[in-house]
């Protein structure tokens, strides 16, 4: 089983999902920021590990590919389900409206990618809003942090996962990132991630 692992798609997944589990720890100890600066690195494993697996096909075999299929899902469930809802619980201080809506966003989350596993991709375009969404716009809600009274910063968070939770679950068809966009992701989560890691460390 562990030589499942050194596929290299499914390596990066792995690495993906073990920055998940930093970043959970990071938000935990009470540094959130570095925690989501952490988690962006993960969410750019999940956009690479695919085009990794599609440039190495015929040359996996179809086990390995199958098993990295869902691999990626639980990783994209630790990322941007449970890594989400954990945070908005520490910021929140354990509220109920932040577990709420945690629980709310890993449910939703856990369906949405369920549903693509059997799903897919119709006609190029995802049915629902991605899970991958859900990083980027916890990362803006914390790069604006300063500017927010710190009274309404959790509940704003929790409004946004419950927004995103809905956009997962909805009938909506969304295009699959292509492109110069990997180009723009990838600059986002790396001028993102420094500045709060660097915010964090302060």
């Amino acid at each position: 089983m562990i030589r499942l692992l050194v596929d290299p798609a499914n390596a990066m997944t792995a690495m993906g999902l073990a920055l998940s589990w930093i970043g959970i720890d990071l938000s935990i100890a009470g540094f959130p920021e570095i925690g989501v600066a952490i988690v962006l690195w993960a969410l750019l494993a999940d956009h690479f590990d695919g085009v990794v697996a599609r440039r190495m096909r015929g040359s996996r075999s179809a086990e390995t590919a199958e098993v990295g299929k869902n691999l990626d899902s639980l990783a994209d469930l630790v990322s941007a389900g449970i890594f989400p809802a954990v945070t908005l619980i520490v910021v929140g201080h354990g509220s109920p409206l932040c577990v709420v809506s945690g629980a709310v966003l890993v449910v939703a989350s856990a369906l949405r990618l369920s549903f693509f596993n059997v799903v897919g991709s119709p006609a190029g375009r995802f049915v629902g809003v991605p899970t991958s969404w859900v990083m980027p716009v916890t990362a803006i809600v914390f790069l604006l942090r300063p500017t927010l009274p710190e009274s309404i910063f959790a509940k704003l968070f929790a409004f946004l996962l419950i927004l995103l939770a809905i956009l997962h679950v909805s009938p909506v068809r969304v295009p699959k990132t292509a492109g110069s966009m990997y180009l723009v992701v990838t600059a986002f989560c790396v001028v993102a991630s420094a500045t709060l890691a660097f915010r964090g460390a302060s």
